[in-house]
């Protein structure tokens, strides 16, 4: 793993390498990287999974199997721009299964982490100058559990 820029460390407690390769098969662009293991004497079992390097969607991610002591919260998510309702469905469908959907895009996949499934343009729907339009928006995406693009775009439409 290189070690210009940033990379996302993400703590699990034991399913490090299982959530990479989950992760990795829904990303395009994404591979596993190097994978280091507890050794003799270690707070794990040694041989067990320390960290795994994956990549997701061009994303560098470090998965740590550090123990049950810290879990993942809304406080952190990841947003996931998607151009069209296909894309909006697919991402939906995949990160919810095993997790939970929630409102406004929002979502916790199996291992609790946090994602945002949002459309490309909701951004210059909700800072449009006309303060109806987004009026509009924001009311129609509040009852919404995954987002709805027809129906988005209806409501900034006036329909």
């Amino acid at each position: 793993m290189a070690t210009d820029g940033f990379t996302t460390c993400l703590w699990f407690d034991g399913q490090a390498e299982e959530a990479a390769h989950h992760y990795v098969s829904i990303f395009k662009n994404s591979s596993i990287g190097a994978i280091a293991r507890y050794p003799e004497g270690a707070f794990q079992p040694a041989g067990s999974v320390m960290t795994v390097e994956f990549t997701a969607n061009g994303h560098r991610f470090l998965g740590l199997n550090g123990g049950p002591e810290f879990k993942f919260t809304e406080a952190a998510s990841f947003m996931i721009f998607c151009e069209d309702q296909e894309e909006i469905d697919y991402y939906w469908a995949k990160l919810t299964e095993g997790g939970e959907p929630g409102p406004c895009g929002w979502l916790k996949d199996k291992y609790g982490l946090s994602w945002q499934v949002v459309p490309e343009r909701l951004q210059a729907m909700i800072t449009d100058p006309d303060p109806a339009k987004v009026a509009r928006v924001t009311s129609a995406f509040m009852a919404m559990h995954k987002f709805d693009l027809a129906a988005l775009d209806k409501a900034y439409a006036g329909h």
